[in-house]
């Protein structure tokens, strides 16, 4: 799987949250992608995931353009937001089976996944009734569900405690084996331990992207480089 972006720029109002970014993945890795508040992480994340209209450049995943083949390309592309969007009265395994539908996905790749991500004992639960932790692994489970090629992730181990963030960090790692991720996180210890490569944002523009060996080569750790080229 090939993800490009070229040129992409997006403004709300007067404000520019992106400035000419070009990014190229071409392999399957644990991307970070690091920034401060404001930077522009967020939207470009939901640019890729096609949840934003892209105004200036374009998105192009394995030579396909994600707004001309927008259905085409978000089936091969999972997305959990920051603030995971689940239908909190729903039972565990009919949201899941919901999604599915979506995806037309078969009864054993759901139970598969719901496995893989430790929701077993709570599938007969409703959504509202779990814990932040268990939601987070459902809100992992839809984005993992149709085996997509690029799986993005914005802030996944917000708010856990550090079992939960132990256990969301295995899940990801798992899937980064045969998968690309692009991870967004504000926990460096997160982004050493888990990814290959560093893209920084800072104020809409790419600042930095290197593997994570030429950060360590250069600097102490991740955090030391982040506030070098965000201060």
């Amino acid at each position: 799987m090939s993800l490009q972006i070229k040129n992409l720029s997006k403004s709300y109002g007067a404000q520019l949250a992106l400035s000419d970014i070009n990014i190229q993945i071409e392999k399957n890795e644990i991307i970070g992608l690091l920034g401060p508040n404001g930077a522009g992480k967020s939207t470009l994340m939901k640019s890729i995931a096609g949840v934003l209209d892209i105004e200036q450049g374009e998105i192009l995943l394995d030579n396909e353009s994600i707004k001309a083949n927008e259905i085409r390309t978000k089936n091969r592309i999972g997305y959990l937001p920051e603030h995971n969007p689940l239908y909190q009265e729903m039972y565990v395994r009919e949201y899941l089976n919901f999604v599915a539908s979506l995806h037309n996905v078969s009864d054993e790749r759901i139970e598969k996944v719901i496995d893989l991500v430790g929701i077993t004992s709570e599938k007969t639960k409703k959504i509202h009734q779990l814990s932040k932790g268990y939601k987070q692994r459902i809100g992992l489970a839809q984005a993992i569900l149709h085996q997509p090629d690029l799986l993005i992730l914005d802030e996944p181990t917000n708010g856990l405690d550090p079992n939960q963030i132990i256990e969301i960090r295995q899940i990801i790692k798992a899937i980064g084996e045969s998968k690309t991720v692009l991870l967004s996180t504000h926990i460096m210890q997160e982004v050493e331990t888990l990814c290959s490569r560093v893209i920084l944002i800072h104020k809409g523009q790419v600042v930095q992207d290197a593997p994570i060996e030429d950060f360590r080569g250069k600097y102490r750790n991740v955090e030391d480089a982040f506030v070098h080229y965000t201060k």
